[in-house]
C-alpha cells in the first residue's frame, strides 16, 4: 500500500489506511510538505496564535497551542501561549541541555519545567513569538522536540535508572535505537527548516546497525510508496503510537499500556538475548462513547534480538496501514487488535516481518520502581532519586536543582512517575550534594509521604485544552485528605492514586487502585481495583463523583479492606470482592445522611 501524493483538483486521494476518501485531516497531513505548511507561512506572521492547521501540524514539531483559562476575559482575546515537548529516550536530559532548558523556562516560558508520565520535560507558557527561539536552542543545545506529539512514535521509553548491570544498559541501548528507528527522515528536514534554518549539523545520527534496519524501511510491505518517508508515508500513523522497553521485573514503565511493549532479555555477562514483546494497550478514551476504552496490551510473543529491530518497525507499518483513519478517537493500534484479534495481528505481521516469533519467555513478578533516594552504580558512583510530586519543578527547588547541575555537571533522567534523577555523583560529592539538596526539600529523597510516592497527576486547568476539571493543582490536598483518612481508619499501606482532568488518560488513571478521571466541574469518575504492580485495569463504578464526598464515597470499601486485614493491596482486595459487592459497598456510602 502507498501513502500516495497530495490531492489533486480532483478531490482527496484515497487514505493509506482504508482506500476510502481522506478525512480533512489526514488531506493537511498529505498536504503539509512532510509536516511544514502552514506552520512555516505562519511562524513569522505578526498574529498570536496558530490557525488550527498549522496547529496540528506543530504538534509533530512537539508543540501545542494553548490558552490560559484562569485568564479569560468576556470580549477579550484568548491569552495565547505554547506547551512544548522534549524527546528525550529512556528520560536521559545531559547537564547542558537541562541548563538551556531551565534558562528557557525563566526568560520565555512561566518559569517552570515539567517532567512529564513520558519521561520527558515540558515546559508551559511559551508565546508564539518566541518559539523559534525557544526550540533553536534546544535543538543547538542537542536536544529534540520532533516527534514529542503529533501522530507519530512518541518519546521512546525506558527504566531511568543508570544501573550498569543485568538487561539494564540493553534496555537503554533499545530505546535509544527504536527513537532513532521511527524517528521521520523527510519530516527531520522539515522540522530543520523551521528551527534552526536548516541546519544538517543537527540531524538525528543513528548507530551504523540502526541504520542498516531503517534502510529496509523502503523495502517490501513495510515500505508506504513515499521515497522521502519510506516508513510513514506522507500521512504519517492514524494516531500516536508509544513504544517502551524494560528489563524482567520492572515495571516503572506502565509497560501493558503502550502500543508495543519490549521486555528486553540480558545473559549473565548482560549481552542483550532478545524481547518478550506485547501489542496493543493504550489508555486514551472519551466519555459516553463506549466504542472507546482502556486497553492492556497482549502477549505476542519473544523475539531474537537481532530481529527486534526489523520487529518494531514492521508492527508500525502494519498500524499505519490497517489503523482507522476515519474516525481519529478509533484509531490506535489497541482497537485493530481488540476487534481483528492478536491471531489475526500474528497473521498478518508475517506480512511485514519475516522471522520467527517463538512462545512469551518466563518473567518474575513485575514491579513498580521508582528509584527514590541514593543508590550505588559502581565503584565510586552513584546517583539519587528526588521526589517530584506531579513532576513539577519551580521556585527554590528548580534553582537548588540547576546550581548542583551547573557545579558537577550531572545528568539529569526523568522517570514514567514524575519523578528525576540526578546521575554521575562521584563518592566523594555524596556528601556536599545531599546537604545542597537538603536545603531545597530534599532532606529523606527515600522516604516521601506513602500516598505521594507512586502518585501521579496530568496538568490540567489552566492551560489543558481538553481538560474538564482539575488535577495536578488540587492534587496534593487530594492526597493530604486521603492520607488524613487512612491515618484515622489506622491504614498504614500504600494505596496507588492517579488524577486526570479528562478522560484521555494521561496519568494512566485506569491502572490505578483509585483512579479519579474529570468527568465535570468538581466531578470525577471513580475507577477501582488496579493493582500496585500496573498488571491489571482498574474498572468504572461511578460516573460523577463530586470531589467533596471523596471521603465518605472510600470509606466503606476502606473499612471493609482494613476488617480484612490488609493483606492484599486495596486494589487486589477490590478485585477479590467482586463487582457486585463494590457496587452494594459504594451504594451503602451514598445512601447515608
Amino acid at each position: 500500500m502507498t501513502a500516495g501524493p497530495a490531492a489533486t483538483d480532483s478531490g482527496p486521494l484515497p487514505s493509506i489506511a482504508s482506500g476510502v476518501e481522506r478525512t480533512k485531516f489526514e488531506q493537511l497531513k498529505a498536504d503539509s510538505g512532510h509536516l511544514k505548511e502552514p506552520l512555516l507561512s505562519e511562524l513569522s506572521n505578526e498574529l498570536p496564535n496558530f490557525s488550527d492547521g498549522a496547529v496540528q501540524i506543530l504538534k509533530f514539531h512537539g508543540s501545542y497551542q494553548q490558552d490560559n483559562r484562569d485568564n479569560r476575559q468576556k470580549g477579550q482575546d484568548k491569552d495565547w501561549q505554547m506547551m512544548l515537548r522534549l524527546r528525550n529516550p529512556g528520560g536521559r536530559v545531559p547537564a547542558a541541555l537541562f541548563l538551556a532548558l531551565d534558562e528557557l523556562a525563566d526568560r520565555y516560558g512561566n518559569a517552570t519545567l515539567r517532567a512529564t508520565t513520558r519521561q520527558a520535560f515540558q515546559m508551559h507558557g511559551v508565546r508564539k513569538e518566541n518559539l523559534k527561539e525557544v526550540i533553536g536552542t534546544i535543538v543547538r543545545s542537542l536536544g529534540s522536540t520532533l516527534a514529542a506529539c503529533g501522530d507519530i512514535n512518541r518519546n521512546v521509553m525506558a527504566p531511568a535508572a543508570p544501573f550498569e548491570s543485568g538487561a539494564y544498559p540493553a534496555a537503554r541501548d533499545l530505546a535509544e535505537s527504536i527513537a532513532d528507528l521511527l524517528s521521520p527522515q523527510a519530516a527531520e528536514g522539515s522540522y530543520l527548516d523551521l528551527w534552526v534554518d536548516g541546519d544538517l549539523r543537527y540531524r538525528i545520527k543513528p548507530s551504523a546497525a540502526v541504520k542498516k534496519v531503517k534502510a529496509r524501511q523502503s523495502e517490501g510491505a513495510v515500505a508506504s510508496g513515499d521515497a522521502a518517508e519510506p516508513l510513514y508515508g506522507s500521512t504519517y500513523m492514524p494516531r500516536k503510537f508509544k513504544v517502551a522497553v524494560t528489563v524482567p521485573g520492572d515495571n516503572s514503565v506502565d509497560l501493558l499500556t503502550q502500543d508495543i511493549g519490549l521486555v528486553q532479555f540480558a545473559d549473565p555477562n548482560g549481552k542483550p538475548q532478545g524481547c518478550n514483546v506485547y501489542v496493543g494497550g493504550g489508555m486514551g478514551r472519551t466519555h459516553n462513547k463506549e466504542e472507546t476504552f482502556a486497553r492492556t496490551a497482549d502477549p505476542l510473543g519473544y523475539v531474537a534480538q537481532e530481529h527486534v529491530l526489523d520487529l518494531v518497525q514492521a508492527i508500525a507499518a502494519l498500524q499505519r496501514d490497517h489503523g482507522d483513519r476515519q474516525q481519529r478517537r478509533h484509531a490506535r493500534m489497541k482497537y485493530l487488535i481488540h476487534e481483528r484479534g492478536i491471531a489475526w495481528f500474528k497473521q498478518e505481521l508475517q506480512r511485514y516481518f519475516a522471522h520467527p516469533i517463538k512462545g512469551m519467555r518466563r518473567e518474575p513478578a513485575r514491579k513498580l520502581l521508582d528509584y527514590l533516594g541514593w543508590h550505588r552504580v559502581a565503584a565510586g558512583k552513584w546517583f539519587v532519586g528526588l521526589p517530584l510530586l506531579c513532576g513539577r519543578l519551580a521556585g527554590a527547588q528548580k534553582a537548588g536543582l540547576r546550581q548542583l547541575v551547573e557545579t558537577y555537571q550531572l545528568e539529569l533522567r526523568l522517570t514514567p512517575n514524575q519523578d528525576l534523577l540526578l546521575c554521575n555523583i562521584a563518592t566523594n560529592q555524596r556528601s556536599e550534594i545531599q546537604q545542597a539538596l537538603s536545603a531545597i526539600g530534599f532532606e529523606t529523597p527515600e522516604a516521601p509521604a506513602l500516598l505521594a510516592r507512586h502518585a501521579i497527576a496530568c496538568p490540567a486547568l489552566p492551560l489543558c485544552g481538553l481538560a474538564v476539571t482539575e488535577a495536578e493543582r488540587i492534587f496534593p490536598e487530594v492526597l493530604e485528605r486521603l492520607d488524613n483518612q487512612l491515618q484515622r481508619l489506622g491504614i498504614n499501606k500504600p494505596v496507588l492514586v492517579r488524577m486526570t482532568g479528562c478522560p484521555n488518560g494521561c496519568a494512566r488513571p485506569y491502572m490505578a487502585e483509585i483512579g479519579l478521571v474529570g468527568s465535570g466541574v468538581d466531578q470525577y469518575q471513580l475507577w477501582l481495583g488496579g493493582t500496585p504492580g500496573l498488571n491489571n485495569l482498574a474498572e468504572p463504578y461511578l460516573e460523577r463523583m463530586p470531589l467533596e464526598a471523596l471521603e465518605t464515597t472510600l470509606e466503606p470499601l476502606l473499612m471493609a479492606w482494613q476488617h480484612a486485614g490488609g493483606r492484599r493491596s486495596f486494589g487486589a482486595f477490590i478485585g477479590s470482592l467482586g463487582r457486585q459487592q463494590v457496587t452494594d459497598l459504594l451504594g451503602a456510602a451514598s445512601s447515608r445522611p
